[in-house]
């Protein structure tokens, strides 16, 4: 096992504004000109990323495997919007995330993340090397 040394409380943010890029009318129509949750989902993951990549041993990368958030107020085209993280927990390679998002009047989000820090090149071999092995319509 790899020796981490991660701490309860780093933190970490991403910013973004909202547009037609990001908002909801992107992914289904009609709908509203608002910032989409599968956009906001990502940028909490992003800060979460972004709050323990520079600590991670050369070679290894955190890789997300469960996300619970609750999108609470929309946010129209041309608002800025940041998350934040912040790691509350360490079990081994296990790591979990607070994360909250506000755009410039209020809160728009919070929930949980989970990540796992993982070699690269092994995850990379592992994943094409079960990919291959797959049948078609297999998961």
């Amino acid at each position: 096992m790899i020796e981490l040394n991660l701490k309860k409380g780093l933190k970490g943010a991403a910013q973004t504004i909202v547009n037609e890029e990001n908002s909801a009318e992107r992914f289904a129509n009609p709908m509203l000109p608002a910032f989409a949750t599968p956009m906001l989902v990502s940028l909490m993951d992003i800060a979460a990323i972004n709050a323990v990549e520079k600590y991670l041993p050369e070679g290894y990368i955190s890789v997300g495997t469960k996300i619970s958030i609750t999108h609470l107020a929309p946010t129209p085209l041309g608002i800025s919007v940041t998350a934040e993280a912040t790691l509350t927990d360490v079990y081994k390679n296990k790591l979990t995330f607070e994360v909250k998002a506000y755009d410039e009047i209020e809160k728009i989000g919070e929930g949980l993340i989970e990540r796992y820090i993982v070699n690269l090149d092994n995850f990379t071999k592992k994943m094409l090397s079960t990919k291959g092995k797959k049948q078609e319509g297999e998961f």
